[in-house]
């Protein structure tokens, strides 16, 4: 029987991004190292990111898309560096790819790891367990609008950004979320919206979401004003399943479950091209970290549940689930990173999940 090789394409990026990468990597590696695994990775390694900017005026080739399109996924790491505009480097390198390969639904699980502790009261005994799924085409993130008038007298300037709803967009998110509901053992779907306020482009979701959900009678379906959802991640997290919001709300709401699970180092994600005309990518949702960069203290665990990801796309379904168990044996185990409450460096969380994984 032969071996399956999916190729990899690799961008550590900037700050702890490569640390983790290299993490995710190693734990791969691990797994298709073994003797019955039927597959092996070729990995392929781009230095884009902001050094690759200071040299070259850009933060990855003009022809990225095209060296990267053929590849089976790409794994990413983190972006960002102090000496750069935030909204250089993400729109130069990550929304470029994002956008580029039309990876449309982000997700999000939200983990909640036992011995991690958490800032929300009473958590132990409560069914936490959620997924946010992201629009991740448009929305707030289209990158529409302009800047005019600096010229003009003091405070004279204009700045204009639009959100951009299109109803093909909305269908398909709120389709591929709940196709997620209809897959777990609580079939729920949570909309985010925020029509009261925005009167054009999140009635339209409203409307599509209403629309969809007519031909998903078995998933109980709830609508909730960004507002009030915000207020239910921390006061009542555990009637969530899986909550599905537009570009930005989705960022935001994600972020806030990964802190309330204990830290964003946890965070996994997967933005996805659902037909697979594209490949899709994997990264934590944590970003560059320029303060511990470089200290060997940066929690893996986040890539590393990507990397999971990643494996479940490719159908390896045993193999992701054998590394989130690693993982949580890991961190039951002890061995945690500083901003989940222990001391261990990287490279031993990374060997106590090598070594957690079955034999």
């Amino acid at each position: 029987m032969g071996t399956t090789t999916f190729r990899i394409a690799a961008i550590p990026g900037d700050g702890v991004g490569t640390e983790v990468v290299e993490a995710g990597r190693r734990v791969l590696d691990a797994i298709a190292d073994r003797p019955d695994s039927g597959f092996s990775f070729e990995w392929t390694e781009f230095a884009w990111g902001s050094e690759y900017y200071r040299q070259h005026g850009r933060m990855m080739d003009d022809d990225g898309l095209v060296q990267l399109k053929d590849f089976d996924a790409i794994y990413f790491g983190a972006v960002g560096w102090p000496s750069l505009p935030d909204h250089v480097t993400l729109w130069g390198l990550r929304l470029a790819i994002c956008q580029g390969f039309d990876q449309w639904a982000n997700v999000r699980p939200v983990t909640f790891y036992e011995g991690v502790q958490t800032p929300l009261r009473n958590a132990e005994g409560r069914d936490l367990d959620w997924v946010v799924v992201r629009e991740n085409s448009e929305g707030e993130y289209s990158g529409i609008g302009g800047r005019n008038f600096a010229p003009r007298a003091e405070l004279g300037e204009v700045a204009v950004q639009s959100s951009v709803f299109t109803e093909r967009g909305c269908d398909r998110i709120i389709r591929f979320a709940f196709d997620l509901a209809r897959s777990r053992p609580r079939k729920k779907l949570s909309s985010v919206t925020k029509s009261n306020a925005q009167q054009y482009g999140m009635v339209l979701w409203d409307e599509v979401f209403r629309r969809v959900a007519a031909e998903y009678p078995d998933v109980e379906t709830e609508s909730v004003l960004v507002d009030a959802m915000a207020a239910k991640f921390v006061l009542r997290p555990e009637d969530l399943s899986v909550v599905v919001a537009s570009n930005l709300n989705a960022d935001i709401l994600s972020d806030l479950g990964s802190a309330m699970a204990g830290s964003l180092g946890l965070a996994a994600s997967a933005n996805f091209n659902p037909e697979k005309r594209f490949p899709s990518m994997y990264e934590p949702v944590h970003g560059s970290a320029p303060d511990i960069a470089g200290l060997g203290v940066c929690n893996p665990i986040g890539a590393i549940a990507s990397a999971a990801m990643m494996l479940d796309d490719f159908g390896l379904h045993d193999e992701a689930q054998s590394v989130r168990q690693a993982i949580e044996t890991s961190i039951a185990s002890g061995i945690r990173t500083r901003d989940i409450g222990g001391s261990a460096k990287t490279v031993e969380v990374v060997d106590a999940i090598i070594d957690a994984l079955p034999r």
